[in-house]
């Protein structure tokens, strides 16, 4: 059985990042938003299953499942009469930060640039093409566009 090297070439990021959405997974300023992973203020130790979701202008809907795969992690939203039962892919790294209290996690996006986000597609949430497009959509709307703007789905 090989050993593995203790002193790896190259350090491998935590899984959590420790810098929120524009550090590197080391800390330091600079880097692009990455979705798949939760930021480092957000708990990964606590089911996020049943909590309220809240975006940035409103509640969407209730976390129907959590996912904490390293660098793979995302929410699925059950969204209730908001969006007449239509469910919502959001990465980790939409999480702005969880309030265990009042069992809400807040999403740092608003009501319609979720609404006009890619469909959920359930069966393909492992497909890397519709996790890519999933990613650079939440990566894009940090940038200045409008929300509501109309998205290729």
């Amino acid at each position: 059985m090989a050993q593995r090297d203790p002193h790896p070439a190259r350090p491998t990021p935590s899984p959590l990042g420790t810098g929120g959405p524009s550090s590197t997974p080391d800390g330091s300023p600079g880097s692009a938003f990455e979705p798949w992973r939760y930021r480092a203020e957000t708990p990964t130790d606590i089911d996020l299953a049943g909590y309220h979701v809240e975006a940035s202008d409103g509640g969407i809907g209730k976390v129907d499942q959590a996912s904490y795969v390293v660098n793979s992690s995302y929410l699925v939203v059950d969204t209730g009469p908001w969006l007449f039962g239509r469910r919502v892919m959001l990465p980790a790294g939409t999480i702005s930060h969880v309030d265990h209290n009042t069992r809400k996690v807040h999403i740092d996006r608003s009501k319609d640039q979720i609404r006009a986000a890619p469909e959920y597609d359930e069966t393909a949430d492992t497909d890397p093409a519709y996790r890519d497009r999933l990613g650079g959509y939440y990566g894009d709307t940090y940038a200045a566009i409008p929300p509501g703007t109309a998205r290729e789905r």
